[in-house]
């Protein structure tokens, strides 16, 4: 492992202190695991096939998860997709997938599985130390949805682009175009997870208190919206409800929807 910034290796201490290895290669994982030691993981733990890695990880709680995309009793996005739909500590711990069958297909299905980033084998110490650092220092948003559970699949966003020569008039188009995206994506989620509620109601109702949370940000915030704060507490007041159900939700999710018809359109 080649020498790495100490500074860096501060900052990536919290986030490899406990590390969980999936991979049915033995040889694979050692070297991954001397790889990782060296970025300052100090708790390593191994397992070979998705059902018992998840019960590992149940245990264990790692701060970040390595799992290799298929081998005989393991598939990386079936495990990733059961991970994110749990209710284990650690559902939303980065995930970095491994293969060295890294075609566009793949790539996109790990994606879609809620992985954080994705790392073709064979590797060296800089690229993995690359892989770290992304999930580490550069977190991207959470999605709570029902189609989809991970981080936000979106990895670039130019409104985040903090830079001096950034135009205050720039930056506030952008934030306010930043405020109409998440608007969007949050009515979406919460018309789905409605209509779906039925199907799987643990993760509807992890979606609607997700949504009902971001867009109270968003109606408290310099740009918010009067209407839709009051909206969004009626939300949170029936998402309060020890075990809230359609009938419940119905009308508050529904006022939300009422206050943005074009994208509750869009969305049919």
């Amino acid at each position: 492992m080649y020498a790495v910034d100490p500074k860096i290796l501060q900052q990536l201490e919290a986030h490899v202190r406990r590390v969980l290895i999936i991979d049915p290669n033995p040889a694979a994982s050692r070297l991954l695991a001397d790889q990782l030691k060296g970025l300052g993981a100090r708790e390593l733990f191994f397992d070979p096939a998705e059902r018992s890695a998840l019960e590992l990880a149940r245990d264990v709680d790692p701060c970040i998860i390595f799992v290799e995309c298929t081998g005989p009793k393991l598939d990386g996005g079936s495990f990733t997709r059961k991970l994110r739909r749990s209710n284990l500590a650690c559902r939303q711990a980065p995930v970095i997938m491994m293969t060295s069958d890294a075609i566009a297909s793949t790539i996109k299905d790990a994606r879609d599985s809620g992985v954080h980033e994705f790392l073709r084998k064979p590797f060296t110490a800089g690229d993995l130390l690359k892989r770290v650092m992304a999930v580490a220092i550069k977190p991207r948003n959470w999605i709570e949805g029902m189609g989809y559970v991970g981080p936000d699949r979106r990895r670039f966003n130019s409104a985040e682009f903090t830079g001096s020569r950034k135009r205050k008039a720039d930056k506030a188009q952008a934030e306010a175009e930043g405020h109409v995206q998440v608007i969007d994506q949050a009515v979406r989620i919460l018309r789905t997870a409605l209509n779906e509620f039925d199907s799987d109601p643990q993760q509807a109702l992890r979606a609607m208190r997700d949504q009902a949370a971001t867009l109270k940000r968003v109606a408290t915030s310099g740009a918010g919206e009067a209407r839709l704060a009051v909206v969004v507490a009626g939300l949170e007041i029936a998402l309060g409800n020890p075990s809230p159900t359609p009938a419940d939700l119905d009308a508050p999710i529904r006022a939300v929807l009422g206050l943005y018809p074009t994208v509750d359109n869009k969305a049919a």
